[in-house]
Order: structure tokens, then sequence, then C-alpha cells
């Protein structure tokens, strides 16, 4: 009883951390639907205060605010969980591959080096100006690029215990190939690690996809992303702040309540 009480609290915490992304996202995936307005018909005099049939007012064309956050969300987080997938997927196998051949894991080592040398923002310049019809698949070639050898060192690390084990050293011994190795013994042990670089790639590629937007660089988001209407509203800020802050703080409340929640359950493990 007295375990069940000290592990409650921890479960209250894990929910409250998560729960705001949890509603954020939900509303991003059904606000189309939800949306009062088209996202791209005027319905008043542009930057107009909350009020009468614009709950939160309007952006620089007259469109409506709330509604141009509603269908806003959905295309920024839907590519930041594939961006997240792919470079945590990859990256695992790189890693688990490293910490069975360790000359592997010197170029995964190097090739992080390089990663964190190299700014994300200058990655992005590069390789979306350079292939301006890449749109997303160009996003997530930098993500992998930039996210992937970071990524690979901390599965590498992980992995490193998990190989020199006495299970996996026997199945070297007998014969084992590597494919069976890596999916069959080592990644089935990084499960903890796993899920926390998961979350943390994922708020890395809404920064990812919110930098290249708010540089207007090619992709294909639409005009009514919410880093769009950051960088396109701020000029009204003064006249009507909700054009600037609603997009701002959606964005805000997902990384971090992500983060948090990474942060808690990797402590949770832990104890």
């Amino acid at each position: 009883m007295r375990a069940l009480r000290q592990q409650l609290p921890v479960h209250r915490i894990r929910l409250l951390t998560v729960l705001p992304a949890v509603v954020v996202m939900l509303v991003a995936v059904v606000g189309p639907t939800l949306a009062p307005y088209a996202a791209e018909t005027p319905v008043g005099i542009p930057f107009t205060r909350p009020g009468g049939g614009a709950w939160l007012g309007t952006d620089r064309l007259g469109r409506d605010v709330l509604s141009q956050l509603l269908y806003g969300g959905w295309g920024l987080l839907l590519l930041a969980a594939v961006i997240a997938v792919a470079v945590t997927a990859v990256s695992c196998v790189l890693g688990a591959v490293a910490a069975l051949r360790p000359k592997v894991g010197v170029v995964i080592e190097r090739a992080g080096d390089f990663a964190m040398l190299v700014p994300a923002v200058l990655g992005i310049l590069l390789v979306l100006t350079a292939w301006p019809d890449a749109g997303t698949y160009g996003l997530i070639v930098v993500a992998l690029l930039f996210g992937m050898p970071y990524c690979a060192r901390v599965f590498t690390a992980a992995a490193v215990g998990v190989a020199a084990s006495g299970y996996v050293e026997s199945a070297q011994a007998g014969g084992e190939s590597l494919t069976h190795l890596v999916f069959g013994e080592v990644i089935p042990n990084l499960r903890e690690v796993l899920a926390a670089q998961l979350g943390l790639r994922f708020v890395a590629g809404i920064y990812l996809v919110s930098t290249a937007s708010f540089l207007q660089l090619p992709t294909t988001l639409g005009a009514s992303n919410w880093a769009v209407m950051v960088r396109e509203n701020a000029a009204g800020m003064l006249l009507n702040p909700w054009a600037v802050l609603a997009p701002s703080l959606a964005i805000a409340v997902v990384a971090v309540s992500v983060n948090l929640a990474v942060s808690v359950f990797g402590r949770g493990e832990q104890a």
C-alpha cells in the first residue's frame, strides 16, 4: 500500500506535464473542423482586436486569428513527428551497430562532432536554398544530417553496456548475424532511451520546422502555419497582440510540455 501511495503522485505529475501538449495537439488535428471561418477568408479590418465574431481578433489581412490558429497546427506537428520518428529510428539502429562494431562507432563520433560544430540554421539555409523544390523532404534531410549524428552517439553510449552483457556475447559466439544482434538483442533493451529521444527529437523537429517557416524558406506547410503567423503579424503586434501571441504560445506549450514530460518520465524510470 505504501508503494502504491508513493507512485500515485508520480503518475499525476506525469499526466499534468504531458496534458497541455496533448490538448494542443488534439486541437491542432481537429482544428480545421472547428474553425468558424475558412483559413483565407477576410472577416474584418486588419489587426482588429478581439470582439464580435473574431474571438482573437484579425490578422494583417483581416482574417480570423482563431481560424488561422486552428488550421495552422496540424501540418507543423505532423512534420515534426515524422522528423522525430525518422531521426530516432535511424539513430537507434546506428547506435546499436556502433556498439557492436567499434569502428563504426568512431565514424559516428566524428560525425557527431561535425554536426555539433555546424549550426542547424546554417544547414537549413544551405539545403533549402540549394534545393528550393525540396519542401518538406528537404527539412527531413536537414533533420537527419544534423540530428542523427548526435542522437546516434546517445544510443551508442546506451548500447555499449547492452552489447557487453552475457547474453549478447553468447549470441555473438553462437554465430548470430549482425541483424539479429541489433534488432533481436540490443534494441529491445533500449526502450527507455528510445522513448526519451523520441520526445526530444519531436521538440527539435518543432523548432526546425518553425525556423524554416519563419525564415520564409521553401516548405509545403501552407500559408497559415503557426510560425508563418508569428512572422507575418509581428508588425501589427501593438494593434492586435493575439495575432502573434496565440501561435507563439501554441508552439511554446507543445515544446515545453513535451520536454518536461520527457524529463519526468526519465526520472521516474531511473527511480
